[in-house]
């Protein structure tokens, strides 16, 4: 998608490409009749996600105003939605905008449902 890096994603969102309406996705999880047709569940392609949640930097206090020090006043709790995810997500919840004649979605990270990962990270084994 020629721009799609001048995007910048705002905080716990995500943004979505969506894929056509269909009974099955493109990844085969199976949309029951009653969820396409109130349109209560889309599926698509994560495109780009946010920094994540913000949350105070807890090394930063205001004790010292005076100094000159560079300060990072925020830190990020990152999402776990990554690009190239396949989202099921709540379709009230999304936004629609075009951006150079493509169709895209901007969703909260709340509103994701289910990710499928095509390069899932490896279980992690239990300790014996």
């Amino acid at each position: 998608m020629a721009g799609i890096r001048d995007i910048i994603v705002i905080g716990d969102r995500v943004l979505i490409r969506p894929e056509e309406e269909s009974d099955r996705t493109s990844h085969g999880l199976y949309l029951p009749a009653g969820v396409r047709s109130k349109e209560k569940v889309q599926g698509g392609t994560i495109m780009k996600v946010g920094p994540g949640y913000p949350i105070p930097n807890p090394t930063w206090t205001d004790d010292e105003p005076w100094s000159n020090e560079e300060r990072e006043f925020v830190k990020y709790v990152p999402l776990q939605a990554q690009p190239g995810d396949y989202a099921l997500f709540l379709r009230e919840k999304a936004i629609e905008i075009e951006y150079q004649g493509d169709k895209l979605l901007i969703v909260p990270q709340s509103s994701l449902l289910v990710l499928v990962r095509k390069n899932p990270i490896e279980e992690l084994q239990q300790p014996e």
